[in-house]
């Protein structure tokens, strides 16, 4: 199992810097941030711009991967595909199948993005959208050789505050979603963090969904029990209305997430692909060294999990 990151997290350095770096540190795999250009959201950025790409750019970058001895393990575009405002989701939908077009460029097997909500639809009448929506997506990857896939995160307080701001995180929807669009080439990137955060099995639903988890993330949580005890599982009422109450990103290994058994779960479900460092955690944010201290510290925290999950495959 290759370790990699996200190196969106490293700001403006550019993309062969961060390649170097992650070569020079012994790591594998880059997942990189494919948005556009004016999209300026948090853990949003752009380290190759799919709608300037050309095939002699992407084999400039796929040289360079070579060179440096990495893979390109997804290429990531995560926005509200269902957007009621039916403009910026026809911009969306299209920018995700250019994304899965660069992908199919660079030899890139995965594209990554949100299923998202119209916040105006229950969540029946947004799968009737989804449907409609990701049939299509779905079937332009497979015509192009790429898998898509939906991180699972909640995106609480997204489009309305306190509300999930997707139909795409919870096993139930997982299964939802692949009845409605059942494509081989339609998957997860697994991120067993959130699940954590919702005070949810993360094991379990592996082995269930083994056939669909096509990448997974590694990025670590932390629930403040006092703060659940003080505020609930609503997290907050008086306060900001994203702001947090008793959820924490960590880099792996500083959080609650068991890694050896998540590990252990993966390889024991057949998945051997890439473990992609989510780097979320603000005491490691504030400058460029800081964030690769902390990429640093969930690669080795990782590393002894890999040692000890390697015992558990069959």
């Amino acid at each position: 199992m290759k370790l990699g990151f996200t190196p969106i997290c490293l700001g403006g350095l550019s993309l062969k810097e961060k390649a170097l770096w992650a070569k020079n540190n012994g790591f594998g795999a880059l997942e990189i941030a494919c948005w556009p250009g004016n999209d300026n959201g948090s853990y949003s950025g752009a380290d190759i711009d799919v709608d300037a790409l050309s095939k002699k750019q992407a084999g400039e970058i796929k040289a360079l991967m070579n060179e440096y001895g990495l893979t390109i393990s997804s290429l990531a575009y995560y926005d509200n595909n269902l957007d009621a405002d039916p403009d910026r989701r026809a911009f969306v939908n299209s920018h995700v199948k250019k994304v899965i077009d660069a992908a199919a460029l660079l030899g890139t097997p995965l594209v990554g993005t949100f299923v998202g909500k119209d916040s105006s639809r229950s969540f029946r009448e947004n799968f009737d959208e989804f449907e409609k929506v990701f049939g299509a997506l779905a079937a332009h990857a497979e015509d192009n050789g790429v898998k898509l896939m939906i991180e699972n995160c909640d995106m609480r307080g997204w489009q309305t505050p306190w509300e999930p701001g997707t139909i795409s995180y919870s096993p139930e929807l997982w299964q939802e979603m692949f009845a409605r669009v059942p494509s081989k080439s339609f998957g997860l990137n697994y991120d067993p963090s959130h699940l954590l955060l919702m005070l949810m099995d993360y094991i379990a639903p592996v082995a269930e969904f083994r056939d669909r988890i096509f990448h997974a993330h590694a990025k670590d949580s932390r629930v403040l029990r006092k703060e659940l005890n003080r505020y609930g599982v609503f997290d907050r009422r008086l306060g900001e209305p994203n702001q947090s109450g008793y959820r924490e990103a960590k880099i792996p290994g500083l959080g609650d997430i068991d890694w050896k058994a998540f590990i252990g779960a993966l390889q024991q479900a057949g998945y051997d692909s890439v473990l992609s460092i989510e780097h979320e955690d603000k005491a490691f944010e504030g400058s460029v060294e800081k964030v690769k201290e902390g990429l640093l510290i969930a690669k080795q925290n990782l590393k002894t999990a890999l040692a000890s999950g390697n015992s558990l495959a069959p």
